[in-house]
């Protein structure tokens, strides 16, 4: 039986590949042990009891960006985590701990690595953040996503190239089941749109002036989901602009459920760059229009951008640059040459790890104590 810490937090990026490798362990081995160690008050605390994880939290915040009170009371914390943690790992004796990033992983991970328990990182992003960095030279073997963050980190010996886990379903819809899904005709060119489930404003604006060019193309589909926080203010605009958007080609959504589906008819992708929902285009071999968040952790989500850019898979527009005229022309640009589309997919299809869980899961395993 092993016994497996996980630690990662803070946002999604971090929660959803920690989860998951989680249980990739129990689905290899169901004698597998695993606490989830977490920020007490994160988004974490109520994601991972949902998934029927064991979790258990301690104290812990970020850095703030200048020196002031709040950065005296975050030190504080940090020792207070540190002394938890040391508590968490002698009641629950694991044989490996994995961190995924998020401040949560520092103390978790320095202090197992400090007691010579087995430790392993997982990076999600081209730019490595500033925790599995420092991180990195205290583990045992640090996991990665895209080879170009390969060079960022200082111990290129104990780096190995994995990708980001996804969900199982990615891939394996086909075109015709995804589009009767979404009563669409499978034999449209279809653009899917997100900016993720609280949506990206930036985004949604500049797609009311494409759909408005699109008005008079029954041959283009589209998929949007403007967000749970924007669908209101997008619907209103698009009121507003005398668009009518309620049309048998086009489906506007407040949050999109369903990705596996809308993946397997999309031709494509235009939205944010997170790591997670690039894996999921690199394996289902979709080309892309992305237009990175730039409030990103150390602009991390330029840096995956690019990664796909400099393969022929992806098209950038900067967050600064964007506007309904620049995202039309962009557009205009891909969708009338379907050969151009076809070679960026299948140089996305090229960086695929469709297999990065079961390479997680045997390292975890190797690197565990028996």
């Amino acid at each position: 039986m092993v016994r497996v810490i996980v630690t990662g937090g803070g946002t999604g990026g971090h929660i959803y590949p920690a989860l998951a490798i989680a249980k990739g362990l129990v689905a290899r081995d169901d004698k597998t042990q695993i606490l989830y160690v977490g920020i007490k008050d994160g988004m974490e605390a109520r994601l991972v009891p949902e998934a029927g994880i064991k979790f258990a939290g301690i104290s812990g915040k970020g850095l703030p960006r200048r020196l002031s009170l709040d950065t005296i009371k975050v030190i504080g914390n940090s020792f207070k985590a540190l002394w938890q943690t040391k508590k968490l790992l002698k009641e629950f004796h694991p044989d490996l701990v994995v961190g995924t990033g998020g401040y949560v992983s520092g103390p978790v991970v320095l202090t197992a690595a400090l007691f010579n328990i087995p430790t392993l990182l997982h990076e999600q992003n081209a730019m490595p953040g500033i925790t599995n960095r420092i991180l990195a030279r205290f583990v045992r073997r640090v996991m990665v996503t895209f080879p170009e963050s390969m060079e960022r980190f200082g111990v290129k010996k104990k780096l190995d190239l994995v990708g980001l886990p996804v969900r199982p379903e990615i891939g394996q819809v086909s075109r015709v089941v995804g589009a009767k899904h979404f009563k669409l005709r499978p034999d449209r060119l279809t653009l899917l749109v997100t900016g993720g489930s609280r949506g990206a404003r930036r985004i949604n604006q500049a797609m009311i002036k494409v759909l408005a060019q699109l008005a008079q193309r029954v041959d283009i589909q589209v998929i949007w989901a403007t967000g749970n926080a924007t669908y209101t203010e997008t619907i209103e605009e698009l009121n507003k602009n005398w668009i009518t958007w309620e049309r048998p080609e086009w489906r506007v959504l407040e949050y999109l459920k369903d990705m596996p589906e809308a993946l397997a008819c999309a031709d494509l992708f235009i939205g944010r760059a997170g790591a997670a929902s690039l894996a999921e285009l690199m394996v289902a071999g979709i080309p892309s229009l992305l237009v990175p968040y730039p409030y990103a952790a150390e602009n991390h989500q330029e840096y995956n951008a690019q990664a796909l850019v400099q393969t022929g898979a992806a098209h950038i527009i900067l967050d600064s640059e964007l506007n309904g005229e620049r995202l039309w022309k962009e557009v205009e640009t891909l969708i009338s040459q379907p050969a151009l589309l076809a070679k960026m997919g299948a140089a996305a299809e090229t960086l695929a790890q469709p297999q990065a869980l079961d390479k997680i899961v045997d390292l975890c395993r190797g690197t565990a104590w028996r």
